[in-house]
């Protein structure tokens, strides 16, 4: 499984706005949502869901990198969004640091297979030092999908 395999190409944020935890999964949600992957009605669930999922433990998981993740009814496949801050956002994270690259993931309640699968692929990619480096250089959706496309190849 690729990341091109579930990222959704224009929910990708370049340039994330938010300067929180809670905000950062909201923008990413609202990003999904705009890009017609679930009903409005299953947004403020969706958020609610993640927000859940990290009070089990941030998935900050260190080196300026988060994949918020969940389980929803409301989505029908997996999906995923990659957003990129330029300043970092606190997020709790293991090594404490600010996160720079957000990898969110939510996939249906009936596909556990599927969800392990891609935060296996994911947390992969991610602990390539240069590969992180490049998705924090991007400064466009275009260049973050290039450079996902490239990565799975």
């Amino acid at each position: 499984m690729r990341m091109s395999d579930f990222v959704v190409r224009d929910a990708i944020i370049p340039d994330l706005a938010a300067v929180n935890k809670e905000g950062v999964i909201r923008e990413m949600a609202a990003s999904l949502r705009a890009a017609d992957c679930f009903r409005e009605a299953d947004q403020e669930d969706v958020v609610r869901a993640i927000l859940k999922r990290e009070l089990l433990g941030s998935t900050g998981i260190g080196r300026g990198v988060a994949i918020p993740h969940t389980k929803h009814n409301g989505v029908e496949r997996l999906i995923g969004t990659v957003a990129v801050s330029p300043n970092g956002v606190s997020f709790e994270s293991l090594d404490g640091e600010p996160v720079q690259v957000f990898v969110l993931l939510i996939s249906p309640q009936d596909r556990p297979g599927d969800h392990l699968r891609a935060l296996e692929n994911v947390s992969r990619c991610l602990r390539d030092d240069n590969f992180v480096k490049a998705l924090r250089g991007a400064t466009t959706r275009d260049q973050i999908w290039s450079l996902l496309e490239k990565y799975d190849h």
